[in-house]
């Protein structure tokens, strides 16, 4: 996860301590802003900029930002055949980069579903493009579950050996990019938020493909669940890994021994941020295995809500990040 703070509006939740059995746990977010990772962007600080976006179109032309790649380098194709820039020449297109266990592209959902529905008939074309973190993110059948359960009907280009997303140059889940319908990028939105904004951008772009009625007034949106929006002013603890590779702010006494069966203990006091394992772990360079029933994880940290990506070892796909 990453070493950057988000600041989130999230009441304090003192140490957190949950039993696991024979669990492997990949990371505990509450958000994550690292480059090549995920991108958590914030709203805007000045509350008259945001009620501008809401009623007004953007004043100045967009520019030009290269033309949009070919997605030759999807490994499958889901609620759709294949799509190629020939394919979705006339139409206007949102391409959006997601893997189904980012919090961040959770909580970006629910306006991309709604933009889907609301712009479908005047010329837009969402496309999702998967591109997994993990490993067991990269199986269809899991990508093909997470559509199912997750509502989304849009075509998804399976990215699973990320070639389209070499050819976008992209380094962010989630990230949109806002096609015109001569194939040329006009705009990108890295991170959440900026929803107004991003509405309108379509808005203009579908308009300039001469669909007059798509400017109307912004869609309402509001998520639930770990779709929620998150609460940007009190959040105080960054996400982190669980695996050694990448993890941060460990407390069990003497650290964590890599690849091999040892025994953790929580120690008497944890820090803000601090987290700890408690039981026999085996703790690897992605994740952390619960070998005994009695596993217990526990983390102090200042937010709304938790999230977790784990599940049982041989399951066809963990639980995800909202567990």
């Amino acid at each position: 996860m990453s070493s950057g703070v988000n600041r989130s509006r999230r009441h304090f939740l003192a140490t957190l301590l949950t039993t696991l059995a024979a669990a492997p746990l990949g990371m505990l977010a509450c958000s994550s802003l690292r480059p090549g990772r995920t991108a958590a962007a914030e709203p805007s600080p000045n509350k008259d900029d945001n009620a501008m976006q809401q009623t007004t179109h953007p004043s100045s032309p967009l520019p030009v930002e290269g033309r949009m790649p070919s997605f030759d380098g999807a490994t499958a194709w889901l609620n759709s055949p294949p799509l190629t820039p020939d394919d979705l020449r006339g139409k206007v297109v949102l391409v959006e980069f997601w893997t189904y266990t980012c919090i961040n592209w959770l909580r970006t959902l629910p306006y991309v579903r709604a933009w889907h529905e609301q712009y479908k008939d005047q010329g837009l074309v969402v496309l999702g493009v998967h591109t997994p973190e993990f490993s067991f993110e990269k199986e269809i059948e899991n990508v093909r579950r997470a559509v199912a359960e997750m509502r989304i009907e849009y075509p998804v280009a399976v990215d699973s050996n990320y070639g389209v997303w070499q050819a976008f140059a992209n380094h962010y889940w989630p990230a949109l990019y806002f096609v015109d319908a001569t194939g040329r990028i006009r705009h990108h939105q890295f991170g959440e938020g900026s929803y107004d904004r991003s509405e309108l951008v379509l808005q203009q772009l579908l308009a300039g493909a001469g669909q007059d009625g798509a400017v109307r007034e912004i869609t309402p949106i509001d998520g639930y669940g770990a779709e929620a929006a998150p609460d940007w002013d009190d959040l105080r603890t960054p996400e982190t890994y669980v695996g050694y590779q990448q993890a941060e702010r460990f407390a069990s006494p003497g650290g964590a021994r890599a690849g091999s069966r040892q025994e953790y203990t929580v120690p008497e006091r944890l820090g803000l941020n601090q987290w700890a394992l408690s039981g026999t772990w085996t703790v690897d360079r992605p994740s952390a295995v619960s070998n005994e029933p009695d596993g217990r994880i526990a983390y102090r940290f200042h937010a709304r809500d938790l999230h977790l990506v784990m599940g049982r070892p041989g399951a066809a796909t963990p639980c995800g990040s909202a567990c």
